[in-house]
């Protein structure tokens, strides 16, 4: 059973709809012990950083996830979860993330071409940096669908494969059982349910 977290930001229903397609069983709950009975957790958002950090401690789902990662369960965020991951961001301010993985989030204003339009909004190919069971049912060059303004960086540790938006921009993170997606899997047709279920399979 695959644990969606819901803390009341994200498409949730097409997320889990996406996960039903490749027959996994998924549940979207906000119960810690759902959570800690799940083989695999889900951490999706959209929204602002600081007020989606903001609402997973509120209710303590922040130190449920940090334990479970630390207890060697599979998780993966999805968009602004991903960004959650990482140790802070510097979107509106400087917020804690959940420091899982080595980095911070940092605006794409004044990174990219000023020619480029701010959220990136849609589909652009992949480019493997490392190997990953993510990767294990696509190619380089498949293409998936990003919607953001913030993306991850200083994670060369981490970086799995990132996507060209007037530089080298994020796309795929993983440290050992941590994984995390900038992109949306659940939006991204054929290659994005590979990516999903690449996730649910073991580690062999």
């Amino acid at each position: 059973m695959i644990a969606i977290v819901d803390y009341g930001v994200g498409n949730l229903f097409s997320l889990a709809s996406s996960f039903k397609m490749i027959g996994a069983d998924v549940t979207v709950t906000s119960n810690k012990d759902e959570i800690r009975n799940c083989n695999k957790i889900i951490l999706p958002g959209v929204g602002a950083f600081g007020d989606a950090i903001e609402k997973l401690r509120a209710d303590g789902l922040d130190e449920t996830i940090i334990s479970e990662a630390k207890s060697g369960k599979d998780i993966m965020g999805i968009c602004l979860g991903m960004q959650m991951l990482f140790e802070k961001s510097f979107e509106y301010g400087e917020y804690r993330g959940l420091g899982l993985l080595s980095g911070e989030i940092v605006p794409m204003e004044g990174k990219i071409p000023a020619s480029l339009k701010i959220p990136h909004i849609g589909w652009n190919a992949l480019h493997f940096k490392k190997e990953s069971r993510l990767l294990k049912y696509i190619k380089e060059n498949d293409c998936v669908y990003f919607v953001h303004s913030y993306y991850a960086e200083n994670c060369r540790s981490s970086l799995v494969a990132t996507a060209e938006y007037g530089k080298e921009i994020t796309a795929i993170v993983q440290n050992g059982n941590v994984f995390g997606c900038q992109f949306h899997p659940e939006k991204s047709g054929s290659v994005g349910l590979n990516i999903l279920k690449a996730f649910c399979e073991e580690e062999k």
